[in-house]
């Protein structure tokens, strides 16, 4: 992953910072005074987890203060994303969040916080796509013959997920509904645990992230049949997409967020203050964008939740 320059990350480390319970003048005193924690919701070796670690390396320098990487995993992310909305929000603590912890979570578990409305969006970092991948001893050579694969072996096939309401289980029912098949799910603490059994052959598929799926790809310890995006891959041109085959395209989005303060004064004036600081960071990798309006983060969330509160009656799993 390509980090933005570090001329372009300073704008980055006082976006993070400008947080409601801190006035402008006493942040820009004395913001930070010690270590800032990075709560990643799932286990580490994942694709949030490496994403966090390559963005603290980039925040020590520029805050001169260490970056703690604290993993609370557990609950498709739910465990680490309520470990931060119960933080004091003094810019010390926060999260780094994606699609499923911060809307599909809301409309499948019942949480002790609200994913709209206790966390203050910082800032957009990738839009990417998911892999189908499968054991490297399955028949099927292609999407199509995946397909029929499954067909013909109703409920037998096993299908890895980070958990309940995460993206490989929430893409994971999408595919079941577009190719009419139907696959047990395995449930785990996170994305990285579910590769390792797939290479090893306990499960059958994935529709998992590209940072751990590509390497495996690469090395031939699994099967690529296609992107969950509208176009192909640099990284693996051969693949084909789903859309290329008719089926939904789907994506998952990361980001860093903030535990939300009460005090709807100092709440605008961190939102004010972000979206300036935020506007126009376009690093040129293209895999980073950053935020620019708050107010679109909140009100695409709402529309992200409406499809997957059927969730609650599909999240079969062992």
């Amino acid at each position: 992953m390509k980090l933005p320059h570090r001329r372009q990350f300073l704008h980055l480390a006082p976006g993070v910072a400008a947080l409601p319970a801190v006035s402008r003048l006493a942040w820009a005193q004395t913001y930070p005074s010690k270590p800032v924690t990075i709560v990643v919701p799932f286990a580490a070796g994942g694709p949030v987890d490496l994403r966090a670690r390559s963005l603290a390396e980039h925040m020590r320098s520029a805050l001169g203060q260490p970056i703690i990487i604290e993993n609370v995993s557990g609950a498709a992310g739910s465990l680490g994303a309520g470990r931060v909305a119960r933080s004091a929000p003094d810019g010390y603590t926060l999260a780094i969040g994606i699609w499923s912890t911060h809307v599909v979570n809301g409309a499948v578990y019942r949480l002790q916080y609200d994913v709209l409305n206790d966390f203050e969006p910082v800032a957009l970092l990738t839009n990417n796509s998911q892999l189908i991948v499968g054991k490297k001893t399955l028949p099927a050579n292609d999407l199509k013959g995946l397909v029929a694969w499954l067909k013909a072996k109703p409920d037998q096939a096993l299908a890895g997920t980070a958990g309940v309401g995460s993206p490989q289980h929430v893409f994971g029912i999408l595919f079941q509904n577009a190719t009419s098949t139907r696959v047990n799910f395995v449930h785990y603490r996170g994305g990285a645990p579910a590769m390792q059994d797939l290479v090893a052959g306990q499960i059958d598929l994935i529709v998992a992230d590209l940072t751990t799926s590509l390497p495996q790809v690469r090395a031939g310890s699994v099967k690529p049949y296609a992107f969950t995006g509208r176009s192909r891959s640099a990284a693996a041109p051969d693949v084909p997409t789903a859309d290329e085959a008719g089926l939904p395209y789907t994506s998952v989005w990361s980001a860093i967020w903030a535990p939300k303060a009460r005090r709807s004064t100092s709440s605008a004036s961190s939102t004010q203050r972000l979206s300036r600081l935020w506007r126009l960071q376009r690093p040129a990798s293209g895999s980073w964008t950053w935020v620019t309006r708050l107010c679109r983060t909140r009100s695409k969330r709402r529309r992200d939740c409406e499809p997957f509160t059927r969730l609650k009656s599909t999240s079969g799993g062992r």
